[in-house]
């Protein structure tokens, strides 16, 4: 069985379980969907990262590296960081499903508070009881929460990203699609700093 399919049998497993004993509700799924991006529209340079909120390597990412490669590239107008769901199973979708049901502004918050609790929600034995009680701290409350997670068009959303994203050559987590190429696997600020410096001459 494909990684794909398991995703979406785990993820839809879940869901079945959640309908029984939830009422009805709906969300704005088009909004929920819509791309999650932190920095200047007119950045000389876009990084898209593909993550899963259950990876170990992207949580380094977000927890040792993200802050620097904020300041120094995104808060100076040097860069746009487009951030594209990638679950590599049933939890990281669900967690990926609560954080696109908090408002825009508070998402990349929600991230980082996500990835710095990782070893908490995602090794819990209810780990979306616990992805409820940090959407209550992004302010999603129980019958937001409980819609996000009902949603079966915002599944198939975020499996479409993760899908559409395989076909480009990302299979792991993290990667990063940076002028065009993928790079995969983690990186320091470095490492980033030998990709984009070039590319910002370039502009």
């Amino acid at each position: 069985m494909s990684l794909y399919r398991h995703v979406r049998r785990i993820a839809f497993a879940v869901l079945l379980a959640v309908l029984a004993t939830t009422p009805a509700a709906a969300i704005d799924t088009e909004a929920a969907l819509k791309e999650r991006a932190i920095g200047d529209p007119a950045a000389p340079v876009t990084v898209i990262e593909y993550a899963s909120l259950t990876c170990s390597h992207c949580a380094s990412f977000h927890n040792d590296t993200y802050k620097t490669f904020k300041k120094r590239y995104i808060d100076t107008g040097k860069v746009r960081l487009i951030y594209r769901d990638f679950p590599l199973d049933g939890v990281a979708l669900r967690a990926g499903m609560m954080a696109r049901c908090t408002i825009n502004q508070r998402y990349f918050g929600l991230l980082q508070v996500l990835y710095k609790s990782q070893n908490n929600w995602a090794r819990a034995k209810n780990p979306v009881a616990e992805l409820a009680k940090i959407g209550r701290l992004a302010g999603i409350d129980q019958a937001t929460f409980d819609a996000c997670m009902t949603s079966e068009e915002l599944i198939n959303g975020i499996i479409g990203i993760r899908q559409k994203a395989a076909t480009a050559g990302v299979h792991s987590t993290p990667a990063f699609v940076i002028g065009g190429k993928v790079y995969l696997g983690g990186r320091s600020i470095d490492d980033f700093a030998k990709i984009i410096d070039p590319l910002l001459k370039q502009k």
